[in-house]
Protein backbone atom coordinates (compact mmCIF):
# COMPACT_ATOMS: atom_id res chain seq x y z
CA UNK A 1 0.00 0.00 0.00
CA UNK A 2 1.76 3.23 -1.14
CA UNK A 3 0.38 5.23 2.06
CA UNK A 4 1.91 3.64 4.88
CA UNK A 5 4.05 4.34 7.26
CA UNK A 6 7.62 3.75 6.87
CA UNK A 7 8.04 0.07 7.75
CA UNK A 8 4.32 -0.60 8.81
CA UNK A 9 3.41 -4.10 7.98
CA UNK A 10 0.59 -4.16 4.96
CA UNK A 11 -2.72 -5.75 6.51
CA UNK A 12 -3.53 -8.77 5.49
CA UNK A 13 -6.27 -9.00 2.60
CA UNK A 14 -9.56 -11.25 3.35
CA UNK A 15 -8.31 -13.91 0.27
CA UNK A 16 -12.08 -12.99 -1.76
CA UNK A 17 -9.87 -9.66 -2.38
CA UNK A 18 -6.04 -11.07 -2.74
CA UNK A 19 -5.18 -10.61 -6.01
CA UNK A 20 -8.72 -9.58 -7.23
CA UNK A 21 -6.38 -7.04 -9.78
CA UNK A 22 -4.73 -10.22 -11.34
CA UNK A 23 -8.17 -12.32 -11.24
CA UNK A 24 -10.15 -9.03 -12.98
CA UNK A 25 -7.15 -9.12 -15.82
CA UNK A 26 -7.31 -13.00 -16.37
CA UNK A 27 -11.43 -12.37 -16.45
CA UNK A 28 -11.13 -9.62 -19.33
CA UNK A 29 -9.14 -11.98 -21.11
CA UNK A 30 -10.55 -15.09 -20.56
CA UNK A 31 -14.23 -13.45 -21.50
CA UNK A 32 -13.51 -12.16 -24.45
CA UNK A 33 -12.70 -15.73 -25.91
CA UNK A 34 -14.89 -17.63 -23.91
CA UNK A 35 -17.72 -19.58 -26.20
CA UNK A 36 -20.19 -19.39 -23.59
CA UNK A 37 -20.55 -16.42 -22.10
CA UNK A 38 -23.25 -17.28 -20.00
CA UNK A 39 -21.56 -19.99 -18.66
CA UNK A 40 -18.22 -17.96 -17.98
CA UNK A 41 -19.92 -15.14 -15.72
CA UNK A 42 -21.45 -18.03 -14.12
CA UNK A 43 -17.95 -19.49 -13.00
CA UNK A 44 -16.49 -16.00 -12.05
CA UNK A 45 -19.79 -15.59 -9.22
CA UNK A 46 -21.26 -12.90 -11.61
CA UNK A 47 -24.97 -12.81 -10.72
CA UNK A 48 -27.45 -12.21 -13.39
CA UNK A 49 -30.04 -10.98 -10.64
CA UNK A 50 -28.09 -9.37 -7.73
CA UNK A 51 -29.44 -8.26 -4.62
CA UNK A 52 -27.37 -5.54 -2.73
CA UNK A 53 -26.33 -5.71 1.21
CA UNK A 54 -29.99 -2.87 1.05
CA UNK A 55 -31.74 -5.61 -0.42
CA UNK A 56 -31.97 -3.87 -4.20
CA UNK A 57 -32.61 -6.70 -7.07
CA UNK A 58 -30.31 -5.49 -9.76
CA UNK A 59 -30.42 -7.60 -13.03
CA UNK A 60 -27.42 -7.68 -15.49
CA UNK A 61 -27.82 -6.11 -18.78
CA UNK A 62 -24.57 -6.11 -20.35
CA UNK A 63 -20.71 -6.71 -19.51
CA UNK A 64 -18.42 -3.71 -21.06
CA UNK A 65 -14.36 -4.37 -21.97
CA UNK A 66 -12.39 -1.83 -23.46
CA UNK A 67 -8.93 -1.36 -24.04
CA UNK A 68 -7.39 2.17 -23.79
CA UNK A 69 -3.42 2.97 -24.50
CA UNK A 70 -1.88 6.14 -22.85
CA UNK A 71 0.48 7.35 -25.56
CA UNK A 72 0.79 11.42 -24.74
CA UNK A 73 1.47 13.20 -21.36
CA UNK A 74 0.32 16.78 -20.58
CA UNK A 75 2.09 18.90 -18.20
CA UNK A 76 1.53 22.44 -16.62
CA UNK A 77 4.02 24.89 -17.87
CA UNK A 78 5.66 27.70 -15.91
CA UNK A 79 3.99 30.53 -15.14
CA UNK A 80 0.76 29.01 -15.90
CA UNK A 81 -1.63 29.56 -17.81
CA UNK A 82 -0.48 26.98 -20.78
CA UNK A 83 0.46 22.80 -20.95
CA UNK A 84 3.18 21.12 -22.39
CA UNK A 85 2.58 17.96 -24.45
CA UNK A 86 4.62 15.21 -25.24
CA UNK A 87 4.00 12.12 -27.09
CA UNK A 88 5.33 9.29 -24.95
CA UNK A 89 8.23 6.63 -25.99
CA UNK A 90 7.14 3.58 -26.81
CA UNK A 91 8.45 1.74 -23.46
CA UNK A 92 6.43 3.94 -21.85
CA UNK A 93 3.00 3.37 -23.57
CA UNK A 94 0.56 2.00 -21.16
CA UNK A 95 -2.41 -0.03 -22.12
CA UNK A 96 -5.80 -0.18 -19.44
CA UNK A 97 -8.19 -2.98 -19.93
CA UNK A 98 -11.35 -1.44 -18.50
CA UNK A 99 -14.16 -3.62 -17.74
CA UNK A 100 -17.82 -2.97 -16.09
CA UNK A 101 -21.17 -4.62 -15.68
CA UNK A 102 -24.28 -3.17 -16.59
CA UNK A 103 -27.05 -3.67 -14.21
CA UNK A 104 -30.91 -2.41 -14.19
CA UNK A 105 -32.65 -1.86 -10.99
CA UNK A 106 -35.93 -1.94 -12.77
CA UNK A 107 -35.50 2.36 -12.93
CA UNK A 108 -32.13 3.09 -14.27
CA UNK A 109 -29.05 1.47 -15.41
CA UNK A 110 -25.71 1.45 -13.47
CA UNK A 111 -21.92 0.75 -13.90
CA UNK A 112 -20.37 -1.70 -11.40
CA UNK A 113 -16.87 -3.12 -11.34
CA UNK A 114 -15.37 -6.38 -10.99
CA UNK A 115 -15.67 -5.98 -7.40
CA UNK A 116 -19.11 -4.62 -7.04
CA UNK A 117 -20.49 -7.41 -9.27
CA UNK A 118 -19.31 -10.24 -6.99
CA UNK A 119 -19.90 -8.65 -4.03
CA UNK A 120 -23.90 -8.86 -4.96
CA UNK A 121 -25.69 -11.69 -3.25
CA UNK A 122 -26.86 -13.82 -6.49
CA UNK A 123 -30.88 -14.01 -6.62
CA UNK A 124 -30.64 -15.69 -10.33
CA UNK A 125 -33.50 -17.56 -10.74
CA UNK A 126 -36.09 -16.32 -13.02
CA UNK A 127 -37.50 -13.08 -11.86
CA UNK A 128 -40.18 -10.84 -13.33
CA UNK A 129 -39.96 -6.81 -13.04
CA UNK A 130 -43.22 -5.39 -11.70
CA UNK A 131 -44.14 -2.04 -12.44
CA UNK A 132 -46.86 -0.03 -10.67
CA UNK A 133 -49.21 2.68 -12.14
CA UNK A 134 -48.55 6.41 -11.73
CA UNK A 135 -51.57 8.65 -10.67
CA UNK A 136 -52.35 8.65 -14.35
CA UNK A 137 -52.68 5.12 -15.03
CA UNK A 138 -50.09 4.77 -17.06
CA UNK A 139 -47.06 2.14 -16.07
Amino acid sequence: MPHLPEGAAQPPLPDRERDLDLVEASFVQGFQEAKDPTSFLRLANIPFVGLTPGGQRLHLLRVETAISADVGAVTPSFGGGAVLYDPLPARMVQQRKDLAFVYHDGRTAMRLSFAEARALSDDSAPSKIEFTADASGKG
